[in-house]
């Protein structure tokens, strides 16, 4: 008797496809995303319960619902913005990261090892030491610094093509100097200015509101036309003549993606500062948990959000007094990196 006469069922597949499109995506893929889901949402109730004002889970629910009264107040106008402003950017910053981290394949190569956020806090300091303070204009001057390191980075690293090492060490030459001018522009600015700047710099999400959030969601999904790009990337892991043998075009494509994932990260460092190690971290962990071949988006999109939930929940409450997150993704992000250059080192 055959194993399905026994069991009496027909084993299930280990991939399944979307309805429409038909991609393949596999069963633990759709498993563990979803657990993370649940997980980032968990934590946010949890989040907008946390306070002087403490509420229970139901009364977050139920404020959540429309329910009037102070705990709406305190919910939908003084916590809400602060924890989505806390998924959206941790998904972002996620997201730009396993772009980067598949097209070096390399575990290091984020935007904030290569350089991409430091620039963008290069545009920002320009922004605010020259222009007059405005949230617009140091949005802009943040994007346009990562931009411009983008482009100075990918000229650089460019001989007939893109290799990933060669990326993350040129990026890793040019953040040194970015770091330098970022040091110089402190020091020439007006000790208000300075003092700002530098608070702003330690990465915080503590003053988000409706009016900054608005903004950069609206920004972010200007961004998300770059996800078509995404099967290309998928192309791109398989190695560059692999990708040219099944019709893609190499190096517009790896642009491009460089690009979607700069904005990415600039839009979320124009908001809040840089914030260290999330981009690092969260591809990494997501890909151990769903496992396969590349690094899932998806599911560092939620892994991200959690991290840099759980990171300015700790940020706010764990610590004794409120701290810019960016203070403890360091720490946090400082942690994961000993322990994958021990487990690296141990692996050779």
């Amino acid at each position: 008797m055959t194993a399905r006469g026994v069991l009496g069922a027909r084993p299930q597949p280990a991939i399944v496809r979307m309805p429409l499109t038909g991609v393949p995506i596999r069963r633990r893929s759709i498993l563990v995303t979803g657990v993370l889901a649940l997980a980032a949402a968990a934590l946010a109730v949890v989040a907008l319960g946390l306070g002087d004002y403490p509420l229970s889970p139901g009364q977050v629910l139920a404020a959540l619902g429309g329910d009037g009264g102070f705990a709406s107040t305190i919910v939908r106008e003084w916590r809400l913005p602060r924890v989505l402003a806390a998924l959206v950017f941790g998904g972002a910053l996620a997201v730009s990261g396993a772009v980067f981290q598949s097209l070096t394949a390399n575990p290091l190569g984020s935007p904030d090892v290569i350089g991409f956020s430091t620039g963008a806090y290069t545009g920002a300091l320009v922004a605010l030491t020259v222009l007059p303070a405005a949230y617009l204009s140091t949005a802009a001057g943040a994007l346009l610094g990562g931009l411009a390191t983008a482009v100075v980075v990918y000229a650089l690293a460019y001989r007939g093509g893109v290799q990933g090492f060669r990326l993350i060490v040129i990026g890793i030459a040019v953040t040194a100097m970015l770091h330098a001018v970022n040091l110089f522009l402190l020091l020439r600015a007006e000790a208000e200015v300075s003092m700002a700047a530098s608070i702003w710099g330690a990465g915080s999400i503590s003053l988000i509101g409706w009016p900054e959030l608005l903004p950069a969601c609206v920004a972010l999904a200007l961004t998300v036309p770059g996800f078509a790009l995404i099967p290309a990337l998928r192309q791109l892991e398989l190695g560059d003549d692999a990708a040219r043998a099944h019709g893609l075009r190499v190096e517009p494509a790896r642009l491009g993606l460089v690009l979607f994932a700069v904005a990415l990260v600039a839009i979320v460092t124009a908001s809040t500062g840089p914030i260290a190690f999330v981009a690092l971290a969260a591809p990494q962990i997501a890909h151990r948990l769903v496992g396969g071949a590349g690094i899932p988006i998806v599911g560092s999109v939620f892994v991200g959000a959690l991290v840099l939930l759980g990171a300015d929940v700790i940020a706010q409450h764990g610590v004794g007094t409120d701290v810019p997150v960016g203070m403890v993704t360091v720490v946090l992000g400082g942690c994961y990196l000993l322990a994958l250059l021990i487990r690296e080192a141990r692996h050779r």
